[in-house]
């Protein structure tokens, strides 16, 4: 026990910087260069929740290559939470024996064979919100043992946190991840609780904005003590946080729930409306059984080039009529991504007269205007070329769906 003690003793004063010289002041910040468009990839937890094993994620690695998910630019096979073992006696954490008995080396090792990175979960307390071991007090070990693992991507919960504040426990962990010495991504799973667009850019990759999502276009359900929340719930919350976003730090509204149920025009919408706001996306479905109009959805390349777009300016709500809100998101080159959105539950028309609606992003600094300059006019879910600026546009949205367009020079 004495061993056992002495090495933690160690271990806990070589991570904070003590017994190297006069290096008490050393600060850590995230690994720079990643994430700098949103992440894309796939989660288990919107569809399989604690019922994972390393034949699932091998199965949805294989899928996510042979869909075509990959080569559109999903990277990333993410393990939610329920993967835990025990720790040993040194306090190293463990898959579970039963679940992923080649251990999770062999199982990072398959994905990146695949050209793919793995992602990992954990929680900043006590126990994970499935009631596995959390890294509280365990941090640099955790973060050791990823890094020798070859995990390249970790969703950090905030269950059973009692006393903590989020700031400093999420910056543990940063520098936890430093200390391992892996570039990992960090996504902040905070709840958006305490203003994590605050203070979460050195931080994190990423930071969730709101509580979890789940599978209905515009509810929100209350278990109580806590509650999820629909497609447009979650839109709504991210009003007044799109100048926080940037490349290699993103907002997060939660994960996708396209082909968890929804109707293909619902879906349709969180796909466009996660797009314009400059978001992750990260795939929560079975990507074995995909029907072919998610899959149309989810890889349609046009309209992950406005999500990717290189300038990494997150959408704005321009305006909002009957039902109708018009969406616009600023794009490298001079672009524009234009939506209009349908909330309600019958078709409605929509104009935009381009020429006499010049508009300027005074976040971005772009300005949209007609009027002096000439845009040709595509939609991005027919894929057709729908004119010029020189004419008014019009159409008709259908209910719960969007009609996307993208303005070039």
């Amino acid at each position: 026990m004495k061993k056992i003690a002495l090495f933690l003793l160690g271990l806990a004063f070589s991570s904070s910087g003590f017994g190297q010289g006069n290096n008490y002041t050393q600060k850590y910040t995230k690994y720079d260069g990643l994430a700098l468009t949103p992440p894309m990839g796939w989660n288990s937890w919107n569809k399989f929740a604690c019922n994972v094993d390393e034949k699932l994620i091998k199965e949805m690695a294989d899928a996510l290559v042979s869909s075509g998910m990959k080569d559109a630019g999903y990277t990333y096979i993410n393990i939610d939470d329920c993967w835990h073992g025990e720790r040993d006696a040194q306090g190293f954490i463990h898959p579970n024996k039963d679940r992923f008995p080649s251990g999770m080396k062999a199982l990072a090792d398959y994905v990146h064979s695949k050209g793919l990175k793995l992602g990992i979960y954990s929680d900043a307390g006590s126990q994970t919100c499935g009631g596995r071991p959390g890294s509280r007090g365990y941090e640099f070990q955790d973060a050791q043992q990823y890094a020798s693992w070859g995990i390249d991507y970790l969703k950090y919960d905030w269950c059973n946190t009692e006393g903590l504040k989020a700031e400093g426990a999420y910056k543990t962990m940063t520098a936890a991840l430093q200390k391992a010495g892996r570039p990992v991504v960090l996504s902040i799973c905070e709840w958006g609780n305490d203003t994590p667009w605050i203070w979460g850019q050195t931080v994190g990759h990423l930071w969730r904005t709101t509580g979890d999502i789940y599978n209905c276009f515009d509810c929100i359900e209350d278990h109580g003590t806590w509650k999820s929340f629909g497609v447009m719930a979650i839109l709504d919350k991210q009003e007044g946080l799109r100048q926080y976003a940037g490349p290699g730090h993103w907002n997060d509204p939660d994960m996708l729930e396209v082909g968890n149920g929804m109707p293909a025009n619902e879906d349709r919408a969180h796909f466009t409306m996660w797009s314009m706001l400059a978001a992750p996306l990260i795939t929560g479905n079975d990507l074995r059984k995909m029907s072919k109009e998610t899959a149309d959805i989810l890889i349609n390349r046009e309209v992950l080039a406005v999500n990717q777009d290189k300038l990494g300016v997150q959408g704005f709500k321009y305006a909002s009529k009957d039902s109708v809100e018009t969406w616009l998101k600023p794009l490298e080159g001079g672009k524009w991504a234009v939506t209009f959105l349908n909330r309600s539950r019958k078709p409605q028309t929509v104009g935009f007269d381009w020429k006499t609606t010049p508009v300027t992003d005074d976040l971005s600094k772009q300005e949209l205007n007609a009027a002096k300059t000439t845009y040709k006019v595509r939609n991005l879910w027919t894929k057709k070329d729908a004119g010029t600026t020189k004419k008014a546009f019009a159409a008709t949205v259908p209910a719960h769906d969007v009609v996307m367009l993208l303005l070039t020079k």
